[in-house]
């Protein structure tokens, strides 16, 4: 599976610290190797939208769909703890 984000994306990990960043993109490489790798915790969050929740790290988290092959990544941002 491969993965691809938007530019808004894009915006909001450059406005995001180095370190989340970092993490993001390590999380990214096992999310293309395997949905269900385990720091990933990754879980449907909306299943009327096919939304899925991913870890970035304790603070932050990634939401994507899939698409056929695809990861489309729709948004990075803080946890709402």
């Amino acid at each position: 599976m491969k993965a691809e984000y938007k530019d808004a994306v894009g915006k909001s990990l450059d406005a995001a610290p180095p370190d989340v960043r970092k993490a993001f993109f390590k999380q990214l490489r096992f999310l293309e190797q395997n949905l269900h790798h385990p720091s990933l915790r990754a879980k449907k969050y909306d299943e009327a939208n096919d939304i899925w929740q991913a870890r970035v790290n304790d603070g932050w988290r990634f939401y994507f769909k899939i698409i056929n092959d695809t990861y489309l990544i729709l948004k990075v941002i803080r946890h709402p703890k």
